[in-house]
């Protein structure tokens, strides 16, 4: 009705490129725009086109919307074939293609519910660990080796999330309940009860073996059993279980309440359910994660290594270590 009554000229026809009762005075227009340049160098350094953007709106402001639309078109077509728009292009895509894991999300498994978690070990990345997961409304179950520990865990977990009021990112209310899901424990009694457990101790095999031992007899027989390391096989962590198809890495990175990316670290005997269950609890704690195979670094640190071989390698043939970027 709306539209006919404009096209019978019942009501009068605005062109919305010409309304200008929104904009701002000039000079308090470039302002705004001044400071808005200065907010996207802060966010995004390294990032021309939010800059683009801006003077695309100035220009549009200053000169009128057909200056504007024009410098748009130009603007668009130079950017469309930089090197960040294909990096950019080629991220959007790769993050997408991180869910589609053949053998494992080609087989028609849906994830179960996960709806209890239990991590062991409340240091740096346990306790990451934790705030992760209760951010996401995860209850988690926090085992430590003694009284002094588990509350030093704790008290990290409150830092963390303290943090985030600070900063606006989360109200009083929600700290509250966020910290009532997190329950203390020194033994495995509760771990009956769990779908979940993620091992972040000290990066000692005997210790893991250890650990992997004591869970496979008291957590239920469907427990995801998944470690934190970064460096240890995953088939020497298993050794001593007969539980190996549901044991996998869950590599996260410090610290791991904010950084995106979770490795999600399959061997030859992980069941293909498990990395489903996996890649659901990675997307629901807000994270990017990629499966990757039992291998020497994973995906991240396998990459790392060269940067530093490289540049032990200048320095071995004489290189001047101030130059080496």
């Amino acid at each position: 009705r709306w539209a006919l009554d404009i096209c019978e000229l019942r009501k009068p026809w605005i062109k919305s490129l010409y309304k200008t009762d929104k904009l701002e005075p000039l000079g308090e227009a470039r302002e705004i725009l001044k400071f808005a340049r200065s907010q996207a160098r802060k966010q995004a350094a390294n990032l021309e086109h939010p800059l683009v953007c801006i003077d695309v709106i100035e220009e549009g402001i200053i000169s009128g919307p057909r200056a504007g639309l024009w410098k748009e078109a130009n603007a668009f077509q130079s950017l469309l074939f930089s090197d960040t728009c294909k990096s950019l292009l080629h991220v959007f895509f790769s993050q997408r293609a991180t869910s589609k894991v053949p053998g494992a999300t080609d087989l028609g498994l849906m994830p179960r519910k996960i709806t209890k978690v239990a991590i062991l070990g409340g240091g740096l990345m346990g306790s990451g660990i934790a705030t992760a997961m209760i951010l996401s409304n995860y209850p988690v179950l926090l085992k430590e080796v003694n009284e002094k520990f588990l509350n030093a865990g704790i008290d990290r977990i409150k830092a963390n999330l303290q943090s985030r009021v600070r900063k606006g990112k989360m109200t009083e209310e929600r700290y509250e309940k966020a910290l009532s899901l997190v329950t203390g424990a020194l033994g495995y009694e509760k771990f009956k009860e769990v779908d979940l457990v993620i091992e972040a101790v000290i990066e000692n095999v005997k210790l893991k073996q250890q650990i992997f031992a004591d869970l496979e007899k008291y957590c239920p027989s469907h427990c995801i059993l998944a470690t934190n390391t970064s460096t240890i096989d995953l088939n020497l962590i298993g050794e001593k279980t007969k539980s190996q198809d549901r044991i996998v890495g869950a590599h996260f990175f410090s610290p791991a309440h904010v950084m995106p990316l979770l490795e999600i670290v399959r061997t030859q005997h992980t069941s293909a359910q498990v990395v489903v269950d996996l890649l659901d609890v990675g997307k629901r704690i807000k994270k990017t994660p990629i499966v990757v195979g039992n291998c020497t670094g994973f995906a991240v640190n396998r990459m790392f290594f060269p940067y530093t071989q490289s540049a032990l390698l200048f320095v071995d043939y004489g290189m001047d270590v101030y130059k080496i970027a």
